[in-house]
C-alpha cells in the first residue's frame, strides 16, 4: 500500500474520531464506534493505530500542525506588530482550535500512557514546532532574547491547559457554584486567552 493511501486512511480514521468527540465523551468512544464511521471497517484500524488513544493523539498532532500554520503566517506575513495586535492574532488562532484545547486539558495523560513511543514522538514534533514558532514570533516582534522568549512560551503553553475546563461550565457546575456561594467570574475562551496573554506579556515592550 502506497504512502498516499496510508495517509488518506489515517486521515479518515482521525476525522471519524473527531466527529465522534464532538458528540460523545472520550471514555465513551472506542475502536468499534470509530470503525463504524469509516469505509474500511474496524479491523483495518489496527493496521494504522494500536489503541483509540493513539487515534486521539494523532488528532492532537493534527490540531497542533494546523495551529502551526497560523503561527507561521503570523511570523512571516507581518514585518512588525503591536503587542495588542499580536495578542489578538494569537487569541484568534486558538479559539479556532477548541478540539485541541479540550484534549490537552482533559485527556492528554491517557493518550500518552496508552500510545506507542513513536506515536508520542510524532505528536511531540508538532508540539516542538509550536514552541519554535511562538519563540520566533516573540523574538521578532518584541526584540527580546531567546531565554526570555522561552520563559514566556513555557508560561503560556501550560496556561492553555486550563482554558477548556474553566470556560466550559455546565448547568450542573453552575448550580454547584451557586450552592457553594462561590465568587466565580465566567469568561469565554477568547476572553480568558486574551487576558492571560496580556498578563504574561505585561513586561514586554
Amino acid at each position: 500500500m502506497g504512502k498516499k493511501l496510508i495517509d488518506q486512511r489515517k486521515e479518515e480514521i482521525i476525522s471519524a474520531c473527531e466527529r465522534l468527540y464532538q458528540k460523545l465523551d472520550f471514555k465513551d468512544i472506542n475502536i468499534k464506534l470509530i470503525g463504524e464511521q469509516i469505509s474500511v471497517g474496524r479491523t483495518s484500524i489496527y493496521n494504522y493505530f494500536r489503541t483509540k488513544e493513539e487515534i486521539f493523539l494523532a488528532l492532537v498532532e493534527r490540531e497542533y500542525l494546523k495551529w502551526n500554520e497560523d503561527l507561521f503566517n503570523i511570523l512571516n506575513q507581518n514585518k512588525e506588530i503591536s503587542k495588542e495586535g499580536f495578542i489578538d492574532k494569537i487569541t484568534n488562532s486558538l479559539i479556532k482550535r477548541k478540539t485541541l484545547l479540550k484534549l490537552i486539558s482533559m485527556n492528554m495523560f491517557e493518550m500518552e500512557a496508552n500510545s506507542r513511543v513513536e506515536s508520542i514522538a510524532n505528536f511531540k514534533l508538532a508540539f516542538k514546532e509550536s514552541i519554535f514558532l511562538l519563540e520566533e514570533c516573540l523574538c521578532k516582534f518584541f526584540n527580546i532574547k531567546e531565554d526570555e522568549a522561552e520563559d514566556i512560551t513555557f508560561t503560556f503553553l501550560p496556561f492553555l491547559v486550563g482554558i477548556y475546563p474553566y470556560t466550559s461550565v455546565t448547568n450542573k457546575m453552575k448550580e454547584a457554584i451557586n450552592k457553594a456561594e462561590l465568587k466565580y467570574k465566567f469568561y469565554t475562551d477568547k476572553e480568558l486567552i486574551k487576558m492571560g496573554l496580556e498578563k504574561i506579556l505585561g513586561g514586554v515592550k
